[in-house]
């Protein structure tokens, strides 16, 4: 009942609860050169429209479903794709009787009375954020919908860098050629192979594709409908294209064109820059994780439309746990206090041994204090047998166990402190 009237309470805000969201990642980039993604989700909340309060929500992508949009900052490490934690989350409503595009003379309006302004936001938040952290560099990723033009001229600097898919073909400063063309009459610099995962959904096949990769720098030209008054005639950029060749007939090849300010200058800098973008999946794990694997946030039982929206802020936090967790399974280094403060590791180190069985198969096999290791005791409080010849333990599996290691921890807490009791 308490936590219900903390997130109904009025002067609980979305911003104050992102700003304490972001608290954690900042403790965690010191140093680091990292990878700040964005992208917008929908929280559809159709299935509870007869106990919500319309008034507090808006219609999302289908423009008659109730519910709201969410705009999170996810942080990787650079150096090896780990998260770090949400650098920025904005949330918002859309007005079913908001006029549309045309109405609105949305083509001419400025990018701050746009819903794009998202993007240059969430940079700035971003990076306020990652700054007092300490990051050493930020490079913000974002996907096509992303590609504008403001942002590219307001973004960047000497700590902040840009790492866009392509969306349009753009007219180029000083050559006749536009972006498409001029990418494609590059030589081939060199190949790589990568395997590509099925996906019923999309009628994807499992192959193994083979890597075209192309890059040159390039001055992108002002568009004519940007002011000329408040952004330059041109921004310098390098563009990096990784096409397959030879793609199977009925399958969708793989083609990226990506705008960084990176410079690229060589195969080895042009694979850096794919390999930054294709992590960018993570974010789409992050949404899966928070509406439908781990945490089912469309599900929820409460009644407040601006409560869901609180709670759901809140809930990116044990996402993003939950992607650290998954993480451990392949970088044994990350150590425990990236998810675990120390009274929780302390914890998880009484409850490990009665996790293990009286074999070596039945015992955890990562080293103490590792994430790894708490990550093993998390999955056996969610259910896994601990078997190294059983699958790995999904998200499921951890969401369970970290729901079952918080009820331990805080009767464990309630243990550590003796209750005196005063007449």
């Amino acid at each position: 009942m308490g936590f219900y009237r903390f997130l109904k309470n009025p002067n609980v805000s979305v911003s104050e609860l992102g700003r304490s969201v972001a608290d954690s990642c900042e403790q965690q980039v010191e140093g680091r050169h990292v990878l700040s993604i964005s992208d917008t989700s929908e929280i559809n909340l159709q299935a509870h429209v007869g106990r919500l309060d319309p008034e507090e929500l808006g219609v999302v992508g289908n423009n008659s479903d109730i519910g709201f949009f969410i705009h999170p900052s996810l942080v990787l490490d650079a150096d090896g794709g780990c998260p770090l934690g949400i650098s920025h989350v904005q949330v918002w409503t859309r007005d079913p009787e908001r006029p549309d595009k045309h109405q609105r003379n949305y083509e001419s309006l400025p990018i701050e009375l746009k819903e794009s302004y998202k993007w240059i936001e969430s940079a700035e938040g971003s990076a306020r954020c990652l700054l007092c952290g300490g990051a050493r560099q930020v490079t913000h990723i974002g996907d096509r919908e992303s590609d504008v033009y403001e942002e590219w001229a307001r973004v960047p600097d000497e700590h902040n860098h840009l790492l866009l898919r392509v969306c349009r073909d753009r007219r180029l400063v000083g050559r006749s050629q536009s972006l498409y063309a001029s990418l494609a009459a590059q030589p081939c610099e060199g190949t790589y192979t990568v395997q590509v995962s099925a996906d019923a959904r999309i009628g994807r096949r499992a192959r193994d594709a083979w890597i075209a990769v192309r890059f040159t720098p390039l001055e992108i030209r002002r568009p004519k409908k940007v002011s000329a008054s408040d952004y330059p005639p041109g921004v310098q950029l390098y563009a990096v294209e990784a096409k397959e060749i030879n793609p199977p007939a009925d399958q969708v090849p793989i083609h990226w064109r990506i705008l960084t300010t990176h410079v690229v200058m060589t195969l080895e800098q042009a694979l850096h820059i794919i390999e930054w973008y294709r992590w960018r999946w993570q974010i789409e794990l992050l949404f899966a994780t928070l509406k439908t694997a781990g945490l089912d946030i469309e599900s929820t039982e409460l009644e407040s439309g601006l409560g869901i929206q609180r709670l759901t802020v809140l809930a990116l936090s044990v996402a993003v746990q939950l992607l650290q967790l998954l993480a451990s399974r392949e970088r044994i280094e990350l150590n425990a206090s990236l998810t675990f403060s120390a009274e929780q590791q302390h914890c998880i180190e009484q409850i490990a041994p009665t996790l293990e069985g009286q074999t070596d198969k039945q015992c955890n096999p990562h080293p103490v204090g590792s994430l790894a290791w708490a990550t093993w005791v998390i999955a056996r409080l969610g259910g896994w047998s601990g078997y190294q010849s059983q699958r790995p333990p999904g998200i499921k599996t951890l969401a369970r166990g970290l729901r079952k290691f918080e009820a331990m921890f805080q009767g464990w807490k309630l243990l550590q402190t003796p209750l005196v009791y005063k007449p």
